[in-house]
């Protein structure tokens, strides 16, 4: 339960109590300053407490936008300001501050302004002499006042009428920034399902399960290896999409936001996608087609640009001096209606991706849906890793500490990595990708040109080691630094990739797609836990499962030592342990994280 204290005389004719009630507000009433002060005090220390002008004028979902938001600890609109229990002790010193220069009389009095202010003499207090960073949300149409007399009031219940709340609540459900086909061919639709949801009391995190069940429903039509299955397949996997486009609408409609949904939505994402591709590689193996390897390599290089999009964002997001010419003609670019849909629908984002594959598993065969899709990410990859390596090239900006423990991070260096670190030199400033790329390029070489079972691969998993441990020896501050763990996981998921075909088994490659599998998820999950807020995993999870380097050494070394039969097993194994460790670890967390209240996030962001 949440507490509202509605300051000041009432207003005849007000329905300012039926709105907050409505709101999940418990309404008490505070007639003058002192008895505000007192109605904070009794107030439990683990609810969100508002204060709210009883003259205030404005639409519900205005009063819903600054009360009600959880991603904040504080959060104001005109006549109101709502906090959350982080900051309560802030409030109560406002508040005291506030009301000590405010008499009872004119506390009480509709003809001066102070009353009509106090809220947001408050909010400007909590940021002024508390350090609490008060949210203001962007109303737009929203009607949000609290009016000095009866005319101006007059005026602004008119202006209210004037507006339809609902209608823009709507329309704001959905995310500013997304796809083509998600925008035209999803949300028009997609957010009256969202307020259906709402009015039935579902959650964001329910209709997040519901899409998985659905992916993973879909998975299994594909796995069947009919035309009919296929079909059905390429429906769900449509109908997953509606879904996972309701559950962040149904959060910004009803305004439900949580750290364990912000998780729900980004993983489960990953998950759907990467069991419809071992779907699909279970359904061609039924008809007699082994597309295991297009499958992996899928997944490598949708990892691989997931991770170019991660390292460039924290690298320069708060970056000082962070300017271009390339990037001031991509703004100019943006500004041209139709050159922004083509360049978003080049990326290929999780929308035209996901209607391409059910398009294709419809009509062809898990096979050309494989190279198409495969065509097409490389594509997109090509097409966004060079703009930012233009980007980075033409701008001269100067990259934080929090940058660089971010890459650091994301490079998921292990034990055998910091062994190294004591025994080698720094690599001279700027030269960190190239080292990385060239220990990646021996590695990768040495696997793709040798046999099953030679010693050469675990000779190039060796020099990978030094190189690697050679690049990250120095803060990953340059231009380009943001391409050492795309490099890394590249790699890594490329030599597990060409080692399992090389060993030509039956198992081998699925065995290969789940160790694969378990470790992207390792590295998701790192990128989750940097964006909240909350820095990576605990340093004995990495140390636990090798880092890249130690991985990479592993998996040449039992290929050398194992027959081919007994390497499948090795790597499933392996596979196993990993996911066990790395779910276990990242469940316990983020659950945690849950019931102990940590911030709210929601990404806004570029689209999968």
């Amino acid at each position: 339960m949440s507490t509202a204290i509605v300051t000041g005389q009432p207003v005849p004719g007000s329905s300012l109590e039926g709105e907050l009630r409505a709101l999940g507000f418990d309404v008490r009433l505070a007639p003058d300053a002192a008895q505000a002060g007192a109605a904070l005090a009794a107030v439990p220390a683990g609810q969100r407490v508002a204060l709210v002008d009883a003259g205030f004028v404005g639409h519900t979902h205005a009063l819903r936008l600054g009360l009600t938001d959880p991603r904040f600890a504080a959060s104001a609109v005109p006549g109101a300001v709502s906090v959350q229990p982080a900051a309560r002790e802030a409030l109560t010193g406002a508040l005291r501050d506030t009301a000590q220069g405010t008499s009872a009389t004119d506390f009480g009095s509709r003809a001066g302004t102070l009353a009509g202010v106090l809220a947001d003499r408050v909010a400007e207090r909590l940021a002024a002499a508390y350090g609490t960073d008060v949210h203001h949300p962007e109303l737009g149409e929203l009607v949000a006042a609290v009016p000095a007399d009866p005319q101006a009031r007059n005026e602004a219940r008119q202006a209210v009428a004037a507006v339809d709340d609902e209608a823009i609540r709507l329309r704001t459900a959905v995310k500013a920034r997304d796809g083509f086909f998600t925008t035209y061919c999803i949300s028009p639709y997609s957010r009256y399902i969202a307020r259906w949801c709402a009015r039935r009391g579902l959650t964001p995190n329910q209709v997040t399960t519901a899409s998985l069940f659905t992916a993973l429903i879909a998975a299994g039509c594909a796995a069947t290896g009919t035309r009919v299955g296929f079909v059905a397949a390429g429906v769900l996997l449509l109908f997953s999409f509606v879904l996972d486009c309701t559950d962040g609408q149904l959060a910004r409609y009803s305004l439900q936001y949580s750290t364990l949904g912000a998780w729900l939505d980004a993983t489960f994402d990953r998950a759907k996608e990467y069991a419809y591709y071992a779907g699909l590689a279970l359904g061609a193996a039924r008809g007699g087609d082994d597309v295991w390897a297009l499958a992996l390599g899928a997944m490598v290089l949708q990892t691989c640009r997931h991770v170019v999009d991660f390292s460039f964002n924290e690298a320069n997001h708060d970056a000082t001096a962070n300017t271009s010419p390339t990037a001031a003609l991509s703004d100019k670019l943006d500004s041209v209606g139709w050159t922004v849909w083509v360049r978003r629908m080049i990326v290929l984002p999780i929308g035209e991706r996901w209607a391409l594959i059910a398009v294709l598993t419809a009509l062809t065969t898990p096979r050309i849906t494989f190279i198409v899709l495969l065509i097409g990410c490389a594509l997109a990859a090509t097409y966004t890793t060079a703009g930012r390596v233009l980007r980075s090239l033409t701008r001269r900006a100067t990259r934080t500490d929090r940058a660089a423990q971010a890459l650091a991070e994301l490079s998921d260096s292990g034990p055998l990595s910091e062994l190294l670190q004591r025994a080698v030199r720094g690599v001279p400033r700027h030269t960190a990708p190239a080292v990385a790329a060239l220990g990646a390029l021996v590695l990768v070489l040495a696997t793709a040109l040798s046999d099953y079972g030679s010693w050469w691969p675990v000779l190039g998993a060796a020099v990978y080691a030094l190189t690697s441990a050679a690049s990250v020896s120095r803060p990953l501050k340059g231009p380009l630094d943001w391409l050492v763990p795309p490099v890394f996981r590249a790699a890594e998921y490329g030599t597990i990739l060409l080692i399992a075909a090389k060993a030509d088994v039956n198992g081998a490659l699925p065995a290969a797609f789940g160790l694969v599998a378990a470790v992207a998820y390792h590295h998701y999950d790192t990128v989750y836990r940097i964006r909240g807020g909350t820095g990576a995993p605990p340093h004995w999870l990495v140390r636990a499962i090798g880092g890249h380097e130690g991985r990479t050494l592993v998996v040449t070394v039992i290929a050398a030592l194992l027959t081919d039969t007994d390497f499948t097993v090795a790597l499933t194994v392996c596979a196993v342990a990993v996911a066990l460790v790395v779910l276990v670890e990242s469940i316990r967390y983020w659950v945690t994280a849950h019931r102990r209240g940590a911030p709210a996030v929601h990404d806004e962001g570029e689209p999968a």
